[in-house]
């Protein structure tokens, strides 16, 4: 229900790519999301390991209590404890670079194969502010933020669909190593949580051919799950 949900909310957004993990839950979230998209009815998905949850080795599919009893008994804390087998926040973070660079350079690729004063990337057309309107439309935060979208086109519009915790690292990733900084008026507390299931991020990412290590990144939302409301969800547990 909460795909759905997050596919009504990005049914009349235009992507040009869309990859998912290729675990089973954000593949059956990818799949309802786009079956709801008609302006992507054509693009396929893509699914990539590299997007995959943390491995947490032989805490793998245990509830999240007893990862913390194991990291307490090691002396450590939660997130950053490791268990026997899994991936450390740097492996993590390493995945996370390298697909971000990977998109980066696939987008630089594209829109420099054609001449750009007539289309958009790889022979499509550029996509404008009208594609990405519920983002603008239904946002109740960061308000001057998205009426500087309006003007906006785009040479590539991604839908990634991975998991929370990585995602975290993700966006730990572009704070800590591209030197990104979060909107002002946004709370801290939002700015590194986890994102409750099927919460929905948007972010701008301007490029320079030759520069994709110094990429511009601009915070449309973070973690936004009011598309969840009419279900009555429980998102009290997250801190958002």
């Amino acid at each position: 229900m909460q795909a759905e949900a997050a596919g009504r909310f990005l049914s009349d957004v235009r992507f040009t790519h869309v990859f998912s993990s290729d675990l089973i839950r954000a593949k059956q979230t990818a799949c309802t999301i786009m079956k709801s998209n008609k302006p992507s009815e054509e693009i396929k998905i893509n699914y990539d390991a590299r997007l995959r949850e943390r491995k947490y080795g032989v805490a793998e599919g245990q509830p999240l209590s007893e990862l913390k009893i194991m990291a307490k008994k090691s002396g450590e804390q939660c997130p950053s404890y490791t268990p026997p087998g899994g991936e450390t926040l740097d492996q993590v973070r390493a995945r996370a670079k390298d697909f971000f660079e990977f998109l980066c350079q696939m987008v630089v690729d594209e829109t420099s194969a054609i001449d750009q004063a007539a289309l958009g990337a790889a022979g499509r057309e550029r996509v404008t502010a009208v594609d990405f309107s519920p983002f603008i439309n239904h946002s109740n935060e960061n308000q001057a933020e998205c009426q500087d979208n309006n003007d906006l086109s785009l040479d590539a519009n991604i839908l990634l669909v991975s998991h929370g915790a990585y995602m975290r690292n993700w966006i730990k990733y572009f704070v800590e190593d591209l030197h990104f900084t979060f909107p002002p008026d946004l709370k801290k507390s939002r700015e590194l949580s986890v994102s409750p299931n099927t919460g929905i991020s948007h972010f701008i990412i301007s490029l320079k051919p030759g520069e994709i290590s110094k990429p511009s990144i601009r915070c449309v939302c973070i973690n936004r799950h009011d598309h969840l409301a009419d279900l009555n969800a429980d998102t009290s547990h997250y801190v958002v």
